[in-house]
C-alpha cells in the first residue's frame, strides 16, 4: 500500500548507501570497522576503541545456495544467508570489516563462526544462559572485558572509562529517540507504517557518526509528531493493530510484515531484534561502565536465554501500550529456540492477553507467499471479529 511519509524519510531509505560512503572515508582515515551480527554485541565498547560497528548482511535468499555447499540445508535461513554473503564476498559491509564480532546465541551460529574465522579475524562472545544469576553476570562482565582486550589489541587504542561513558550516553540518546518514534504508533493516527518503521530502526545498525544520526532521528520525531497532530495516518482508524514478534526481520526478509499490511492491517509494534529488543533497555550512565554494559545486554529478552521471562513481560507491556488486537509470531525454519517458545507465547496471547495469535514458520524464499497471504487474511478476519 502507498503510505504518507515524512519529508526526511528518503534519507533513511538511502541510509545503507550513505553508510558505505562514510565507511570508506573512515577506513581511509585509519578507522577500524567491526562487523556484527547480533544485538548482544556491546557496541559502546567498539566505539570506545575508536572503531565503527556495522551490521552484516544476512536477510536475503540469494546467497543461501552458496552457503549450502558447506552448511546443512536444514539450518535457519539467517545463518545460511549470513555465511553465504561471506563466502561469495557479496556483502559490502563484510568486505569493509576488519574483524567480526560473533556471539553464541545458538549452536548453528557457533559452528558457523568456526568457518567464518577462516575468512576474517573473529572474536566470539560466549553468552551465559541465565539472566538473573550472579554468576551469569560475573561471567558476562568477564566476556566484555575479554572483548575490551581484543579491541585494544586490534585497534591499537586504549579504552578508557570516560570514553565508554560518553559512548553509553550517545547510544542511550539514540535508543530514547527510536523508542519515541515507535511510541508514535501507540494510538491512532499512526503516522508511520510498520514497514517504514522497520526501515528506520534498521538504519541504526549502519551508523558511522552517532550524533549525526541522532540529529536525523530528532528531525523525524518532529515531522512525525506534526503529521500526527494534523491527523495524517497510514491506516484507517479501524485497521487491525498487530504486534509482530519472533525472529529478526529486515529489508529482504520482510515478506510477513508486508503481507500483514497489504492485507489491510497495520503493524504498530515490532517486538523483535529489529524493534524493541534493540532499544527498549538503556545502559546505566553511572557506576562501573563494564558492569553497566553487562547488566543491560544480559537482560536482552532473546529466546536463547532460559527462562526467557523478559520476552513475555515485554510482549505483555507492549500489547497494552499499543492497544494491540492481534499477535503474529514469525520464526525462521529450524530456529529451534524461537519455535519452541512459540507455544508459550500462544498461551500468553490467548489465555492471558485475550488477543488472537498466529504462529508463522517460514524462510527467506517466496515459495509460500500465497499460502501465507491466505493464512494472514483469515487471521485478520478473526481479529476483526474478536
Amino acid at each position: 500500500m502507498t503510505t504518507p511519509k515524512p519529508p526526511c524519510f528518503p534519507r533513511f531509505e538511502n541510509w545503507a548507501e550513505k553508510s558505505l560512503l562514510d565507511l570508506d572515508t573512515a577506513r581511509r582515515q585509519g578507522t577500524k570497522i567491526a562487523g556484527v551480527f547480533c544485538t548482544y554485541a556491546p557496541l559502546e565498547l567498539v566505539r570506545a576503541a575508536g572503531a565503527v560497528p556495522v551490521s552484516l548482511c544476512g536477510k536475503k535468499q540469494e546467497p543461501i545456495s552458496a552457503a549450502e555447499k558447506h552448511l546443512p540445508a536444514n539450518l535457519c535461513p539467517l545463518i545460511k544467508s549470513s555465511y553465504g554473503y561471506a563466502v561469495t564476498d557479496a556483502c559490502p559491509f563484510f568486505a569493509a570489516s576488519d574483524f567480526i564480532l560473533g556471539e553464541t546465541t545458538c549452536d548453528g551460529k557457533k559452528k558457523m563462526f568456526e568457518l567464518l574465522q577462516e575468512i576474517k579475524p573473529l572474536h566470539l562472545l560466549h553468552l551465559p544462559y541465565l539472566q538473573d544469576d550472579a554468576t551469569a553476570l560475573a561471567f558476562w562482565v568477564d566476556q566484555i572485558q575479554r572483548m575490551q582486550t581484543f579491541l585494544e589489541q586490534t585497534t591499537g587504542q586504549r579504552i578508557t572509562r570516560d570514553r565508554i561513558q560518553r559512548e553509553i550516553h550517545d547510544a542511550n540518546r539514540v535508543r530514547r529517540l527510536l523508542k519515541k518514534i515507535a511510541y508514535l504508533a501507540s494510538d491512532h493516527p499512526v503516522p508511520l507504517s510498520g514497514l517504514d518503521a522497520m526501515r528506520v530502526f534498521e538504519s541504526s545498525s549502519f551508523v558511522v557518526n552517532l550524533p549525526e544520526f541522532a540529529g536525523l532521528l530528532e528531525t523525524l520525531v518532529q515531522e512525525l509528531t506534526e503529521m500526527k497532530a494534523r491527523g495524517v495516518s497510514v491506516c484507517t482508524d479501524d485497521a487491525p493493530r498487530i504486534l509482530l514478534t519472533g525472529c529478526p526481520v529486515g529489508k529482504g526478509s520482510d515478506k510477513v510484515l508486508k503481507l500483514i499490511e497489504d492485507s489491510g492491517a497495520v503493524v504498530v509494534c515490532l517486538e523483535n531484534c529489529t524493534g524493541f529488543k534493540n532499544f527498549d533497555l538503556l545502559v546505566e550512565e553511572t557506576g562501573d561502565p563494564f558492569e553497566a554494559l553487562a547488566r543491560r545486554y544480559l537482560r536482552t529478552p532473546c529466546s536463547c536465554m532460559t527462562p526467557n521471562q523478559g520476552r513475555f513481560d515485554l510482549i505483555s507491556r507492549l500489547t497494552q501500550d499499543f492497544k494491540v488486537q492481534g499477535i503474529v509470531d514469525q520464526t525462521w525454519q529450524c530456529c529451534h529456540t524461537y519455535n519452541v517458545e512459540a507455544h508459550g507465547i500462544k498461551k500468553l496471547a490467548e489465555q492471558t492477553l485475550k488477543v488472537p495469535f498466529l504462529h508463522i514458520e517460514t524462510d527467506y524464499s517466496e515459495s509460500d507467499t500465497e499460502q501465507l497471504r491466505t493464512r494472514i487474511e483469515a487471521f485478520l478476519e478473526v481479529v476483526e471479529m474478536n
